[in-house]
């Protein structure tokens, strides 16, 4: 079965903007992430992290870099300003290389950001 490039989405709050606490969920995230797909890092091929405008006190890349991501291309926004969204959010879409289908994908919503997906978070 050949490799294909698959997305899983995720995302997480903080309770409050400060680097150890985007570093901390950012943490949490990857790693259920990687654990309930069973992903290596060296099957990544890119990450994107989202924010919003809220949460700036450290890069939610630091975190994939403090995990040994060292040749994973990762890349950090702001997610666009909508009235009504979730503040103090973290959003991450992870490319990886996989021989898995959609519907074998597990994505994460941790925290309050269960609430975005509660078609997937129950």
């Amino acid at each position: 079965m050949a490799l294909i490039c698959r997305g899983l989405r995720g995302a997480t709050t903080v309770t409050e903007n400060t680097r150890e606490a985007i570093l901390d969920a950012t943490h949490e995230l990857l790693n259920d992430l990687l654990d309930t797909n069973n992903i290596n890092k060296n099957d990544i091929a890119a990450t994107f992290f989202t924010t919003t405008s809220d949460v700036n006190a450290e890069f939610p890349a630091v975190a994939a870099r403090e995990m040994g991501w060292t040749h994973v291309p990762l890349l950090n926004s702001h997610e666009m300003n909508v009235p009504g969204m979730l503040p103090m959010c973290i959003r991450v879409l992870v490319l990886v290389n996989t021989e898995k289908q959609p519907e074998e994908m597990n994505h994460s919503y941790l925290r309050d950001a269960t609430h975005l997906r509660p078609d997937i978070t129950g």
